[in-house]
This record gives structure tokens, C-alpha cells and sequence, in this order.
């Protein structure tokens, strides 16, 4: 068992990544290599039904609504089967998304993410993302 620099094996590094590629590569199933089927996504999104099935449309949800979606990793800190992730998610506005039609503007929002892992996939993820900036990028807050 490799130990990354950030306190993580390279299995454990890799799943993490892959939860991200699934958006970045719109792949859905590069979910089988990052969560497990059990997964817990603490809080659930609106309309998202549980486990790693649950998290398939929100992916294509995302990829919809933003076709260039894109998840930079900027840390990951770990230890002890533990990460904590800096991210920016990027894209375009040119879907509706949860309700607010296509606008056509740039997002750039901070996500904010801590996983708990198997030797090798995401059991639980407690994540935060800063919706608010999103609103106000597309012209959305405050609500009209």
C-alpha cells in the first residue's frame, strides 16, 4: 500500500479523482470506480434518490445544464481513511438548472468536500457548495 504525499494510498487517491472525472469526462460510470454502491451523499440534492445509483442523474443533471462542466481539485488533505477537497467547479450556464433557465453565463463556484474511504472507494461524502455565488452569477439572486 502506496501512501500518497497527502496522507492517502493511491487507490484511495484515485478514487477520489474519479468521482470528479465522472463530471469533467461526463461519464456516469466512473461512479463504479469512485463510491461505493452504498455511498452516502450527505445532503442529498433535491430529488436525489440515495447510494451511487442515486448520484447517475445528477451527474447527467450537471452535464445538461452546463455541458463544460468542469471540477478542479485544488487539495486534498487525508489520513486515517479520511479527505478533506478544495474544489471550483466551472461551466456554462446553457441548460435549465433545478429551475432557473439557461442564461448563457460563466459560473465558477468553491466546493467544499470530506469523504470518508475503503481501502479504495468513497463510503460517505459530507459536501458544500457555494450556491449562492452560482445564483448571482446566472442573475438569479435575488429571486425575481
Amino acid at each position: 500500500m502506496t501512501m500518497q504525499e497527502n496522507g492517502l494510498t493511491t487507490a484511495q487517491q484515485q478514487a477520489i479523482e474519479n468521482l470528479y472525472r465522472a463530471f469533467n469526462e461526463q461519464n456516469p460510470d466512473l461512479l463504479d470506480l469512485a463510491v461505493t454502491e452504498d455511498w452516502q451523499d450527505i445532503p442529498l440534492g433535491p430529488g436525489q434518490q440515495p447510494g451511487r445509483e442515486g448520484m447517475r442523474p445528477i451527474v447527467a443533471m450537471f452535464i445538461a445544464a452546463f455541458p463544460d462542466v468542469k471540477i478542479t481539485i485544488h487539495d486534498i488533505f487525508g489520513r486515517d481513511g479520511r479527505a478533506a477537497v478544495r474544489a471550483q467547479i466551472t461551466g456554462t450556464h446553457r441548460g435549465e438548472f433545478f429551475g432557473i433557465p439557461a442564461t448563457g453565463k460563466p459560473i465558477a463556484i468553491a466546493i467544499h468536500e470530506f469523504h470518508c474511504l475503503t481501502e479504495d472507494r468513497i463510503t460517505h461524502t459530507w459536501h458544500l457548495e457555494d450556491w449562492f455565488a452560482m445564483l448571482n452569477q446566472v442573475d438569479a439572486w435575488p429571486p425575481r
